[in-house]
């Protein structure tokens, strides 16, 4: 019913920067929150960054002043600029999204997207 599509992985060298995009698509009728998490080897999956419907951001403390999420919502797309990278930044990078479709409008469903690899060398 609804997919998530991600890009802009890669290998940067450390203090680079990567922006990764993740476009959502199907019977979307609103998205109230739009996120990235990552998950590292042997690490538990950890949110990244979180932007809701009205622009209100959040963010982990470890990506502070060095990520920044946004979303445009003509587009159902979220991005996450990603600067001063570091090596403790490799991880797998996921999207999620909580859609409500058209079909059941008022019931947020969380979904998520298939996952961009970052690799950040020292």
């Amino acid at each position: 019913q609804v997919q998530l599509v991600e890009s802009g992985g890669g290998l940067v060298q450390a203090g680079g920067s990567l922006r990764l995009s993740c476009a959502a698509s199907g019977s979307i009728f609103s998205i109230n929150a739009m996120g990235w998490h990552r998950q590292a080897p042997g690490k538990q999956r950890e949110l990244v960054a979180r932007i809701t419907s009205d622009g209100s951001t959040n963010y982990a403390d470890s990506v502070k002043g060095r990520f920044t999420i946004s979303r445009d919502n003509a587009k159902n797309t979220v991005y996450l600029q990603m600067n001063s990278l570091k090596p403790e930044d490799t991880a797998v990078y996921y999207c999620n999204d909580i859609v409500v479709l058209k079909i059941t409008p008022g019931v947020p469903r969380s979904y998520w997207g298939q996952g961009t690899q970052v690799t950040v060398s020292s």
